[in-house]
């Protein structure tokens, strides 16, 4: 308790809370990672930006080998306009005969233009779609067959690499015969140069696979080391990727999901050649199945955590061979994430800290947050930031994710800057130790999660307790802020704090007359009380991304003070609209 200290925050007292500002300077626990990026990255600028080093590539092709198969739905809209010279990337559009000789609209249009993510989709538009593919192919070569670190970024390759190889057969079918070498070599250009470095720890395994499926889809000696160095990386890639659970290391169920993807591609092209499958990328292939049944929620998609946006069910569907099982998820986390369930409620809770190093590029600093699922319809969620929305960085805060915040801050930040640009904006801070217990009983399911992420800022430690009656479809819980032990705070301070609930877009809240309880419905139309005791209860704007484009959603949240010499609690509820009060 007070010794009688003005306690800051409260009535009488300044109106902003202390809080203990970050060093602006580099951490030096990142000195070592960025004098090698700084090293290494120069040395291979100044090697690949060589006149003659583009001839270092393509040799070694005699033809055309399988016709690997992309397990993606396509986009068949987006290959029509392209076919009337509009391209419709990222939430952008460009009308043009020659969309890489003129800036993009922004980053994220750039990346999947460089990508090639428009080449499914026009290859869905038969021999005139085929044919505009081989043209664009070929005009991205003649701006771009120089080395140059955006258009070859190890992550923007990969996938032109895939979707080239993909496309290649019917490309090569409809190009004028002058043209046909040429197209060949650029695409074994794409496969051979994703094995040379630069490239990093994160992201290895899709590169590898990519260039073993360019292997797959040519033939001839270079298309023969392709598939062989490809497999060989990708085997020890994998060990470092996929957890024995199935779980990607980034933590992003939507990454596992495409790597499953890839794998499923690479596996059928090897069937294709008649080449052997290896025994690494059939066991990950079971591992990232099973992680998906998992993580697979009623709608059809995939949870919103650590850069992963929801996805498309069609696109989940795609990736599994048979049909999800009905079963009850397993009771042990996967990937860190935990999931209760009743007949109508599904809840996904954050139990684990986000990834570090090179792995938390697309993480975010979210912890304990949960996504509620009401039957099929997705009430609670977080804000979908991916990395197709990189200028939405702070998507990727606290505030981002439904979770409780204190002060105006964030447990974690990913680097701005000229570090943020060299280390692929990771994120950045404190280390963060997240526990979680779970106990599971008659009709009832009961999950305590704690962090102590607030302790370096405001000495206290963070517990959210979740108890799920399976019985009445009703979730209660308890967010509790409490001093760290053994921490001794300069003095004693009253820390704003926020308990924020992204909504689904989509789903509307309408606040009580007494401001204690909103009243959320969604695509079904079923109703859903949420209540809370917190001092101070609204509905506010908010942003969300779907599939890197910002749409404006709404969110509920609880705001309220806690002293950081004392215990604060706060208890909110979800139930079915007409359900009894208990």
């Amino acid at each position: 308790m007070s010794d009688g200290t003005p306690i800051a925050g409260l009535p009488g007292a300044p109106v902003r809370t202390p809080v203990r500002q970050r060093s602006s300077g580099l951490p030096p626990r990142l000195w070592p990672a960025v004098a090698g990026r700084l090293v290494t990255r120069q040395a291979w600028i100044e090697l690949y930006g060589m006149p003659g080093y583009r001839r270092t590539l393509p040799g070694g092709v005699t033809g055309l080998g399988g016709a690997p198969r992309d397990f993606r739905p396509v986009d068949k809209v987006q290959g029509e306009e392209i076919l009337a010279g509009r391209f419709l990337l990222a939430g952008a559009a460009m009308e043009a005969e020659d969309p890489f000789d003129r800036p993009s609209p922004s980053r994220a249009f750039a990346q999947a233009l460089h990508g090639f993510d428009w080449l499914p989709g026009l290859m869905s538009q038969g021999e005139a779609g085929a044919r505009q593919g081989a043209r664009l192919t070929l005009l991205w070569h003649a701006h771009f067959a120089r080395w140059s670190p955006f258009a070859w970024d190890p992550e923007i390759l990969a996938r032109r690499a895939y979707n080239l190889a993909v496309a290649a057969r019917r490309m090569h079918g409809t190009a004028a015969e002058a043209d046909r070498p040429l197209l060949l070599g650029v695409v074994a250009a794409q496969g051979r140069q994703l094995l040379r470095p630069p490239g990093g720890v994160a992201g290895r395994a899709e590169r590898a696979a990519a260039a073993a499926i360019v292997g797959c889809a040519l033939s001839g000696p270079a298309a023969e080391k392709l598939k062989r160095v490809g497999c060989k990386q990708l085997a020890t890639a994998l060990e470092l990727t996929v957890a024995a659970d199935g779980s990607h290391a980034s933590r992003s169920p939507e990454a596992g999901l495409e790597l499953l993807l890839d794998l499923q591609t690479l596996e059928e092209a090897l069937h294709q050649v008649s080449a052997p499958i290896p025994a690494a990328v059939t066991a990950a292939i079971q591992r990232l199945t099973r992680a998906l049944e998992f993580h697979r929620l009623p709608d059809g998609r995939l949870p919103a955590f650590n850069g992963g946006g929801p996805s498309e069910a069609a696109r989940v569907a795609a990736a599994h061979p048979g049909k999800f099982k009905a079963e009850e998820p397993s009771r042990k986390p996967v990937g860190g994430y935990v999931r209760l369930g009743s007949p109508l409620l599904s809840v996904v809770a954050d139990a684990e800290a986000p990834p570090s190093g090179p792995w938390s590029r697309h993480a975010c600093a979210q912890p304990l947050a949960v996504e509620i699922l009401c039957g099929r319809d997705r009430l609670i969620t977080n804000s979908g930031w991916t990395p197709a929305a990189p200028e939405r960085q702070a998507l990727r805060l606290t505030p981002g994710g439904s979770t409780l915040m204190l002060g105006d801050g964030s447990v974690q930040e990913p680097l701005t800057g000229w570090t943020g640009e060299l280390l692929d904006a990771r994120l950045d801070g404190p280390a963060l130790d997240v526990t979680h217990d779970r106990r599971d009983g008659e009709g009832a399911v009961w999950l305590e999660i704690q962090h102590d992420g607030w302790k370096p800022q405001f000495g206290l430690l963070h517990q959210r307790r979740l108890y799920l009656d399976q019985r009445l479809d009703e979730l209660r819980a308890e967010e509790r802020l409490w001093p760290a032990p053994g921490h001794v705070a300069e003095r004693p301070i009253a820390a704003p704090w926020a308990v924020r609930f992204h909504l689904e877009p989509g789903v509307s809240a309408e606040l009580s007359r007494d401001r204690r309880s909103i009243l959320l419905r969604g695509r079904s139309g079923r109703g859903w009380w949420f209540r809370t005791d917190g001092p101070d209860l609204a509905v506010d704007t908010a942003v969300h991304a779907e599939r890197g484009v910002i749409r404006r959603g709404q969110q509920i949240v609880v705001r309220g003070s806690a002293r950081t010499d004392a215990e604060t609690k706060i208890r909110w509820k979800l139930s079915p609209a007409g359900a009894t009060e208990g």
